[in-house]
């Protein structure tokens, strides 16, 4: 599969706006994004100049369509889906464009691993990670697409960001959006795809909520330190407890290997249930709890970009903002 990132991204041109870490800078960068999720699929075509939104459109799927699984056949429903595509995608772009397509997280797992040294060379180092991937994924590592990225570790050792998904499993999704018309140019996770939207300085949390699986983000300046998702019976049903529970093992993780506190923790996904989540969690952290679309960076986004994000569209106004 081609589309697959063959790195995960570098620096960021522009660090007025987001991260001064560009996740995606290394990929093509389709002006169409469109996220595929267990309840919906959203599109948005962003204009090359400035990023300014041109056109929106997001259709509601009935439970059961997608099955979002690293392992198993996801679409249960393909027609379904590809109709759903089809008719969000026609919205936003002209036939045969190239669309950034983003994933349920599920479908491709993250893992931030220590090397004492890793080889430049792609060819070379694709097998040392396939390796030491055998033992952390329930699936057949040979038969998948790894994309990766270094970075220094607190310590100054180093550290490599993998991304790795089962081909057969991306397929699903690319022909589901060729059968739409258009040409998935770039595939990834869709919170890999907000990245760009956290706060840079200090340490930032995201939780972000995608029906049944709740995602941890932790970053410090340059560094991902923690990603986790994770599944949640219940999805959105779940108490807010129950969810500063769920991610209370990251901030545990941060805090003996990072050092420090959570400065601020972010919220994406949670509907009416998020002043409830932010209660529970600013009690338990001491830190201060907001819509993601309210951070540092969100704030600095145009309306119509924030108006997005508010939607629960946060993915595709992550992937125009690695483009700023």
């Amino acid at each position: 599969m081609s589309s697959f990132a063959e790195t995960l991204p570098g620096k960021k041109r522009n660090s007025s706006v987001g991260r001064a870490t560009n996740w995606l800078d290394a990929m093509p960068h389709p002006d169409c994004v469109c996220e595929v999720a267990a309840d919906h699929v959203g599109a948005a075509r962003w204009s090359k100049a400035g990023g300014k939104l041109e056109a929106e459109s997001h259709d509601i799927l009935e439970p059961g369509v997608l099955n979002p699984s690293p392992v198993d056949t996801n679409l249960a429903n393909a027609e379904t889906l590809r109709n759903s595509l089809r008719k969000v995608l026609t919205r936003v772009a002209p036939k045969g464009e190239a669309v950034a397509l983003l994933l349920p997280d599920p479908v491709v797992r993250v893992f931030i691993m220590p090397f004492e040294t890793l080889p430049r060379s792609a060819a070379d180092a694709l097998p040392i990670l396939r390796w030491r991937l055998k033992k952390s994924v329930p699936f057949d590592v040979e038969n998948t697409s790894i994309s990766w990225m270094r970075q220094t570790a607190r310590d100054g050792s180093l550290e490599v960001i993998t991304a790795v998904a089962r081909l057969p499993i991306v397929r699903e999704y690319e022909e589901a959006v060729e059968a739409a018309g258009m040409v998935p140019g770039v595939v990834l996770s869709s919170t890999l795809a907000c990245l760009p939207l956290l706060d840079q300085a200090g340490a930032t949390m995201l939780i972000r909520m995608r029906g049944e699986t709740i995602t941890t983000v932790i970053v410090r300046g340059d560094n991902l330190c923690v990603y986790r998702a994770s599944g949640m019976a219940g999805g959105r049903l779940a108490d807010a407890k129950l969810i500063s529970d769920e991610v209370f093992p990251a901030v545990a993780y941060y805090q003996d290997n990072h050092g420090g506190e959570i400065d601020r923790v972010l919220l994406a996904g949670f509907g009416d249930q998020q002043e409830a989540v932010a209660r529970s969690l600013s009690a338990d952290l001491k830190a201060p709890v907001i819509p993601l679309a309210s951070g540092e960076t969100g704030r600095g986004l145009d309306n119509e970009a924030r108006s997005l994000m508010n939607m629960g569209q946060e993915a595709l106004v992550g992937w125009m903002a690695n483009a700023r």
